[in-house]
């Protein structure tokens, strides 16, 4: 083999097959964006709750608390990590209960891996964890499409430590070329004997069992001294974990407001919404987004906004509909009369109004 084929072998391995391309298919896998808030506290009564953008609480019938957070804090290298921090304790664990933290990705984001196929691609996780005490918890793959899963164990300490977890590949099941949420990442922290009642068995695919999808592990909510910390996530396709993929903060924004992006909450008074022209007691306002979400999204406002025809002002009571896009929304909001035909233009009234505009899996 000559020199040049030598080293680019080399490379070929450091890098699982994929030299100069994209390794990490997890976004914000350091954590650094947050666009809604830096905190919130009270989680564990429900689940969907995001923090930092991408990751999302787990919840059900749990009576554990934990406040979730944006913390500056992580190994050499990152600046940020998701905490979870127990404040009030659940050591009566009913059989239904789960609380955990969860990524979901799209499934025409995964066709690398070849599941399903004869030639299938093991995939390999990792990511830094600490805790305030020993603890053992469950990582879980699960298959949305086909309803399969793979899990395997992992420990914390009060240091720092890189967690690599490879899962072997899947030859049953294809994954749909589709936006919608094919594969979820889920760390469980918490679990009733529902969920871990059964036989556990470690990096190995199979129909999903509900009794055997955690181990017999720590309880997150087992103390109000509980804490955990995450940062670096990364998943690529092969066996061999390489080292975490920084982005820019401003790529990874980006890549976030796909799923989720808001304004206001901290800009300036009168931060601009969008131009339109009034139809008397509502207008048509046009609304562009930063970048194409993956569908069509959700919208929510605080009630601090107006429109302005350029004398008057007008307070927004509501909506009469939305054309909502992938790209932009026709927002129609309500007010009082104002000229039919003259152009307006609506804003943000104060510095704790926002914007969001929410498509996430």
């Amino acid at each position: 083999m000559s020199k040049a084929a030598e080293l680019a072998k080399i490379g070929e391995v450091a890098t699982n097959s994929q030299i100069g391309g994209r390794r990490n298919i997890v976004i914000n896998g350091a954590m650094n964006v947050a666009q809604r808030a830096t905190s919130t506290t009270g989680i564990g009564a429900n689940g969907n709750v995001f923090v930092v953008d991408r990751f999302k609480t787990f919840a059900s019938s749990t009576a554990g608390r934990a406040t979730v957070s944006q913390t500056a804090d992580g190994p050499s290298g990152f600046a940020n990590c998701l905490k979870l921090d127990c404040t009030t304790a659940d050591t009566s664990i009913a059989a239904a209960e789960f609380f955990g933290v969860a990524y979901e990705f799209e499934g025409q984001d995964l066709q690398q891996l070849k599941k399903g196929t004869s030639d299938a691609e093991k995939v390999t996780l990792s990511f830094y964890v600490k805790g305030n005490a020993a603890a053992t918890y469950t990582c879980e793959l699960k298959d949305n499409d086909n309803t399969r899963i793979i899990a395997q164990t992992f420990a914390v300490t009060t240091s720092w430590n890189e967690i690599v977890l490879t899962f072997n590949a899947d030859t049953t099941g294809a994954l749909d070329d589709d936006n919608a949420s094919s594969l979820s990442l889920n760390i469980w922290l918490h679990a009733g004997s529902t969920y871990n009642g059964g036989t556990f068995a470690s990096n190995v695919w199979a129909s999903q069992t509900i009794a055997n999808r955690v181990a017999d592990e720590t309880s997150f909510f087992d103390s109000t001294d509980r804490e955990f910390f995450i940062t670096g996530v990364q998943l690529e396709v092969g066996s061999v974990a390489t080292p975490f993929e920084h982005r820019s903060f401003g790529e990874e924004l980006a890549l976030c407001q796909r799923y989720y992006w808001q304004f206001g909450a901290g800009d300036p008074n009168y931060t601009p919404i969008g131009t339109g022209v009034s139809e008397g007691s509502f207008s048509n306002i046009a609304m562009f987004y930063p970048t194409k979400m993956r569908a069509a999204p959700a919208i929510a406002y605080s009630s601090g906004v107006q429109v302005f025809d350029g004398s008057t002002a007008r307070a927004v009571t509501g909506t009469r509909g939305a054309y909502i896009g992938v790209r932009s929304v026709n927002f129609q909001p309500n007010h009082a009369s104002l000229v039919v035909g003259r152009g307006v233009y609506s804003s943000l009234t104060g510095t704790s109004e926002y914007f969001s505009f929410d498509s996430e899996l």
